[in-house]
């Protein structure tokens, strides 16, 4: 006879068996969404293989002894007729109101709506079917299961970067590592409150016994992770919360393996992505010898020597300069040339640029300053002259999603030193088509260089650069137009002579300029002006290959420049082919 089944009703819940199914349940959950994301950035992956960019960095920059520049075969673009796929056009239209980006969150539309689904994953994982009153263990299984995500998302060097695409560097995929830490903090906070609140309820000691004890430290460390790690802390106290963040995240993993057994399967992902991520930065590691050139008191700009290759224009690296005593500081700063092999500077090379922004890039200026002075070197001489430094280079991560050579029109915005990013898109595309004769059948035809800047001396930074790129695309098939908007009164006789470029004193919307971009056909002779050009700018739509935007700069500017493609991708979107969006924005 078999033995009397105990109804449901009066069955003991045991957390020890089901909470780690739900455990299980949450990281299909995630796993499953995260092949998703995989899947639809296959397309962009092969292309990235195909033309060379998704591995470019891999084994950090190179030299290449004997390299000589390439020259132009002359070669015309594809003819215009050559539209894009429709499917490409449409599917840019389609995602394009995901860029829509509201003021102070730092998030477009696309990112609220993938941490709104994985916190209500978390949320119906946490709840469904727990009796958290009496037993709150399923919130601190789902806080251990937050572990794999947390590590995941936080290297720097993760393969999930590169299964994504170029573009998709740990900077863009950070946010997800901030929802998985407050996730895991919500977890615990209701795992440990609740337990607490048991505790007093039956007058038994909170702290003595082992398993209490490592808990209340637990989660005493998870909230200093967490509070330590809100922006305000982030970007007024940078290097001790960074240095708080490695100690409290070591001394939470040895306690919570001392609080339960349960967490050991969940400590282990984190380790070997953590270890993977120590590995491959040992190979983009690098140390080299380097040229500081002070341009002004508020600008250093820095020639990495023997660097030949290895990087994608829009990429950084994270640079620690060897002055004074601050070798221990590293600092992320963008590479704002492309390869000498097709750049277009008169003096190509590994170059970066710091903006006297900080204790550290105001103290690395003066010290170039005070050496140029005791060299008795002229401020604003070009070339190699300067203070010479050692460097250690980490990188390159991060670039462009978007491979300019794909579009048609290509329409490129910055704020301030963020032209340092576009700086970098802008000699690469016009070097690829004039210097590599278009290669890779690059479709390029038209580029919009937009700079906003607060003062007319800030051209001068970067001045003979973007002269030496003007002059290159004179001489070539592309349309470039370079406009720079400076927002103060300053002294416009130092405006210096760029081709093909308009200087004005104002800051109109980037909706405006990019509608009339979009709306302008392509300028059949190179000497029209802008006047000339938009007053044909209702005429007719664009050229149909495509337009690519980047932007870069401070966060209202990349969230203007979201919601001009946002607003406009759905509208005017499919007749010119679609356009594609990319943004750099650098926030702690």
């Amino acid at each position: 006879m078999a033995a009397p089944v105990v109804p449901s009703s009066f069955q003991i819940y045991n957390s020890y068996v089901e909470d780690p199914k739900w455990q299980i349940k949450f990281t299909i959950i995630w796993c499953s969404g995260l092949a998703l994301a995989v899947a639809v950035s296959v397309p962009s992956l092969i292309l990235g293989l195909r033309h060379g960019r998704s591995l470019k960095g891999i084994a950090g920059v190179s030299e290449i002894n004997g390299y000589q520049p390439a020259h132009s075969d002359g070669k015309e673009p594809p003819p215009t007729r050559q539209r894009r796929p429709k499917l490409a056009g449409a599917w840019n239209a389609l995602i394009s109101p995901t860029y829509w980006s509201p003021p102070k969150l730092g998030l477009n539309l696309g990112q609220i709506i993938v941490l709104s689904a994985y916190l209500a994953a978390v949320l119906v994982c946490i709840i469904k079917d727990a009796p958290l009153i009496s037993n709150p263990n399923r919130a601190g299984f789902l806080a251990l299961a937050q572990f794999p995500v947390v590590f995941l998302f936080a290297t720097k060097n993760s393969i999930l970067s590169l299964l994504l695409g170029p573009g998709n560097g740990y900077e863009k995929l950070n946010f997800m590592h901030r929802m998985a830490g407050r996730a895991m903090f919500l977890g615990g906070c209701i795992h440990g409150s609740l337990w607490i609140r048991n505790h007093l309820q039956y007058k038994l000691a909170i702290l003595g016994p082992q398993k209490e004890t490592s808990g209340v430290a637990s989660l005493a460390l998870l909230c200093i992770i967490v509070l330590t790690s809100l922006r305000p802390v982030r970007r007024l106290f940078y290097e001790c919360f960074f240095v708080v963040h490695v100690l409290t995240y070591v001394a939470f993993f040895v306690t919570i393996c001392y609080h339960t057994l349960y967490a050991s399967p969940w400590i282990f992902p984190p380790l070997a992505f953590y270890g993977a991520d120590v590995l491959l930065r040992l190979f983009r590691y690098r140390i080299k010898d380097a040229t500081l050139t002070a341009q002004d008191a508020h600008m250093t700009l820095i020639r990495v020597h023997n660097c030949d290759d290895g990087w994608l224009s829009g990429q950084h690296v994270r640079l620690r300069v060897f002055f004074s005593n601050r070798v221990f500081e590293s600092h992320p700063f963008t590479i704002l040339s492309a390869s000498p092999s097709h750049s277009c500077l008169s003096s190509p090379g590994f170059l970066l640029a710091a903006r006297s922004d900080g204790d550290w890039t105001r103290a690395l200026n003066n010290y170039t300053r005070q050496q140029q002075e005791r060299l008795q070197i002229n401020e604003k001489s070009e070339g190699d002259s300067g203070a010479f430094v050692q460097v250690m280079l980490d990188g390159p991560y991060g670039g462009s999603s978007v491979d300019l050579g794909l579009y048609e029109s290509v329409f490129l915005v910055a704020g301030g030193s963020g032209v340092t990013f576009t700086l970098g898109l802008l000699d690469d595309i016009v070097g690829r088509c004039v210097k590599l004769g278009r290669s890779q059948e690059e479709r390029t035809r038209r580029i919009e260089f937009t700079w906003y800047i607060g003062s007319f001396g800030q051209i001068e930074w970067f001045a003979p650069m973007l002269i030496d790129i003007a002059t290159a695309a004179s001489n070539s098939t592309i349309d470039l137009h370079i406009s720079i908007f400076v927002t103060c009164l300053c002294v416009p006789e130092a405006v210096p002579d760029i081709p093909n470029s308009i200087v004005t004193l104002s800051r109109p919307s980037i909706q405006n300029i990019l509608k009339d971009f979009i709306s302008l056909p392509p300028s059949s002779e190179k000497e029209d002006s802008i006047e000339t050009r938009c007053e044909d700018s209702q005429k007719s739509i664009g050229l149909g290959g495509g337009v690519a935007v980047c932007a870069s700069g401070p966060e209202s500017l990349t969230r203007d420049a979201q919601n001009a493609v946002a607003r406009l991708g759905l509208t005017m979107g499919m007749n010119v082919g679609g356009i594609a969006l990319h943004t750099e924005l650098f926030t702690l």
